[in-house]
């Protein structure tokens, strides 16, 4: 008996890198699903949801909508306006990761029996630590310092 494809679920925004990324991981043979995230209302998301329709269907796997906004506001939204009253300079993306990204989408990936979470970010992953990207112009390890480090195995 061939052993299961392993799952993977893909934070897709309509953008070139999440879709690159869900393409990458088909053509390694992942069966990808693609997971679209609403956290703001007040942003272009109706666009970027249809451009992350569209790429799932040209890459012919499903792709399934999670609405955070509640979580997005309390969760970071809050954070922002307490930091600036305190009189420090937050920063919403990091934030986002640890608690959006990295830990309700990977809730849903849990939910939907993934095995490992993708998001196109710009860095790498090697023996359980967090490195730069091979792009140093590109990396991204500063917004994802946060990240809970239990997380990181199941990174791609």
């Amino acid at each position: 008996m061939e052993p299961a494809r392993k799952k993977v679920l893909v934070g897709m925004s309509g953008g070139v890198d999440s879709s690159v990324a869900a393409a990458l991981l088909l053509e390694q043979g992942y069966e990808v699903v693609g997971g679209f995230m609403k956290n703001w209302s007040n942003c272009e998301w109706r666009a970027d949801r249809r451009d992350a329709i569209r790429v799932a269907a040209k890459l012919g796997i499903p792709l399934v909508s999670l609405d955070f906004e509640t979580e997005y506001r309390e969760l970071v939204v809050d954070y922002l306006f307490r930091e600036y009253s305190a009189g420090r300079t937050p920063n919403p993306d990091v934030m986002c990761n640890k608690f959006i990204k990295f830990d309700l989408f990977v809730r849903e990936a849990d939910r939907l029996e993934c095995d490992y979470v993708a998001m196109g970010h710009y860095a790498r992953i090697e023996d359980g630590k967090m490195l730069a990207g091979t792009d140093p112009n590109k990396d991204q390890t500063y917004f994802l310092w946060a990240m809970p480090k239990a997380v990181l195995p199941r990174v791609l």
